[in-house]
């Protein structure tokens, strides 16, 4: 399936970016086909998220996420109810539903909460200590080599 947008010309000049692309697609193809239930995605800040979702007539028991490396899946589905009466007219939607969210690399779900026809799932940003911004020391003067300073600091406690 195609999307509206043309990404040919991005896969003959990119390398390894397979991934994007295929979010772009996946993206476009979601929002042309589905918009039930609702929801809500708000930056709480630099590293925290949240998802709001309107399931109105679902219990905790009826609601399912699970979370995969990249992808968080909700999902709902009604368990069948006797109901006294003959529906004159539906209008509360109670039909099943899975929706799917890509997460960014390093993105985990924190905690989920059902309240008031609401649920609220959230996500943070966790990365390595190997990949956060690190400062370097930078320094000056005559003393200054590319030589790590811990062996000049043993040949000097040798020769005490």
């Amino acid at each position: 399936m195609r999307t509206m947008f043309d990404l040919a010309p991005l896969h003959r000049s990119s390398i390894g970016f397979d991934r994007i692309f295929d979010m772009l697609e996946n993206a476009a193809r979601t929002q042309a086909v589905d918009n039930w239930p609702p929801y809500d995605t708000v930056k709480l800040s630099e590293d925290r998220y949240r998802i709001t979702m309107a399931v109105a007539g679902f219990s905790r028991d009826e609601l399912d996420i699970s979370a995969q490396p990249n992808l968080l899946v909700v999902t709902g589905e009604r368990k069948n109810s006797e109901q006294e009466g003959e529906y004159l007219y539906r209008g509360i939607a109670s039909r099943a539903f899975s929706r799917r969210f890509e997460l960014a690399d390093h993105v985990k779900v924190t905690g989920a909460h059902l309240a008031d026809g609401l649920l609220t799932i959230e996500l943070q940003r966790e990365l390595p200590e190997a990949m956060r911004p690190r400062r370097i020391a930078i320094e000056t003067g005559a003393g200054a080599t590319l030589e790590s300073p811990a062996p000049r600091q043993l040949e000097a406690q040798a020769a005490a």
